[in-house]
């Protein structure tokens, strides 16, 4: 039996194997279906070429032998096209490892797509705070970054993008104050053409600023309203009267433009869902990040979880577009055995990112000149930002109330690094004005 994680390793074979013949074939696409079939498209003039095509049907009979069900029959596993390019438009497309002109579609039931990352924001700094599993504080380290940057006077604005486990906003606003649509309103509403009439009751302001200001725009409103049905349509793409398609990843990127115009922060808080899903996709590869902030706990999951991340990145030759954005951050780091449990988190961190995102320093050269850092490096990307485990947040009720009550001697033992982390992004975008 041949399985799906067996598809790729087995093209790379086939594919060496006719190499020499590649060239008279020119481009090739090798078309993954939402079954997970494989199909060659080649450009029609092969038709033309009688060695070129006779190699296209002897790798499309060898790719069925080889691959079963996840491959069409011979006389179906090959299609003709005059324009390849639109093949490979709005979907995720990645060359074939050691194979610049094969390149492989995959067909996917969502739009989300890891492999398609924006370049940063020509805006102010858009900071996502991700995790691989939800429950290591990720929330409450941005409000409370958000909390300290607005005490010393910078414009914040913050997003909750955790859709489908809202709770940020509760952090930064007490109920009364909530605004009355969320990003889960707009996103609807602009299907059909109303979501700029949202925007001025779309974000509040949080009374917990006091030199600076902190707008916050909820995953929903005060009223929820049939949030589960909003829900099942966020995602939609438009597609306005001349056919023209925008996927909701972009839509979701025009509403944040939108309110960077409006509002005129200095920095973006995004609260990213956790897990490999749609939305973090979207957040992490999607919206223009110029910071990423890994949560990690010291944990299998943790590591395994990031490890497939990275490996897709790797796969789709998309390692280099992302990886100088990303930093970790050392979530919840327990008192009790506090630096031995540190030192084990910067080691299994190093170990991920040398072998997934780092280069390989080849002998004699200059190490100055490649993406790689020792475990010990505090500028490195792996180097944990600390953010400590307190009891009192992590048994809190309501957020808002702790944060009104708070100094900043006590945010700064908690989330110290992590503050003056983005203080540093923040404070660098000034510099570059």
């Amino acid at each position: 039996m041949t399985t799906f994680d067996q598809i790729i390793p087995i093209l790379i074979e086939i594919f060496k194997a006719h190499k020499e013949d590649l060239p008279a074939i020119g481009k090739v696409i090798i078309n993954r279906d939402l079954n997970s079939r494989v199909r060659l498209i080649v450009s029609e003039t092969v038709n033309g070429n009688k060695e070129a095509l006779q190699t296209v049907e002897t790798m499309t009979r060898e790719i069925h032998q080889r691959l079963g069900p996840h491959a069409y029959p011979p006389q179906q596993g090959v299609l003709f096209e005059a324009d390849l390019t639109t093949v490979t438009e709005g979907v995720p497309a990645f060359p074939l490892e050691d194979f610049e002109q094969v390149i492989l579609v995959d067909r996917l039931a969502s739009e989300s797509d890891w492999a398609c990352i924006e370049p940063p924001s020509n805006g102010v700094p858009r900071v996502v705070f991700y995790s691989i599993k939800g429950g290591v504080g990720r929330s409450t380290a941005l409000a409370a970054t958000a909390w300290s940057l607005a005490q010393s006077g910078q414009r914040v604005l913050v997003l909750d993008l955790d859709l489908e486990s809202p709770g940020l906003s509760s952090a930064l606003l007490p109920e009364e104050r909530r605004p009355a649509f969320g990003i889960a309103d707009w996103l609807v509403e602009d299907l059909v053409g109303q979501g700029d009439l949202l925007l001025d009751d779309l974000f509040a302001t949080s009374s917990l600023a006091h030199d600076g200001d902190i707008f916050v725009v909820p995953a929903h409103g005060q009223h929820p309203g049939e949030y589960i049905a909003k829900l099942g349509r966020v995602w939609m793409p438009k597609v306005d009267a001349n056919g023209n398609h925008e996927p909701w990843v972009r839509r979701l990127s025009r509403m944040i433009d939108s309110l960077e115009t409006r509002l005129q922060p200095d920095v973006i808080l995004i609260d990213s869902r956790a897990g490999i899903d749609e939305v973090a996709a979207s957040c992490i590869a999607g919206l223009g990040a110029t910071l990423v902030l890994l949560f990690a706990i010291d944990s299998d999951q943790t590591w395994s979880g990031y490890k497939v991340l990275f490996e897709h990145w790797n796969r789709a030759g998309k390692v280099r577009e992302i990886r100088e954005r990303f930093q970790l951050v050392g979530a919840m780091i327990p008192d009790e055995g506090r630096h031995d449990y540190f030192k084990r988190l910067r080691e299994a961190a190093s170990d991920l990112f040398a072998e997934n995102l780092y280069d390989e320093i080849p002998p004699g050269e200059p190490e100055a000149e490649y993406f790689s850092f020792d475990e010990s490096d505090l500028s490195a990307p792996h180097y944990p930002w600390e953010v400590r485990w307190n009891r009192g947040f992590a048994a809190l009720r309501s957020l808002h109330t702790r944060l009104a009550e708070i100094d900043v001697t006590e945010v700064e033992a908690i989330f110290g690094p992590l503050i003056r982390g983005v203080e540093k992004v923040v404070s660098g975008s000034g510099a570059d004005k």
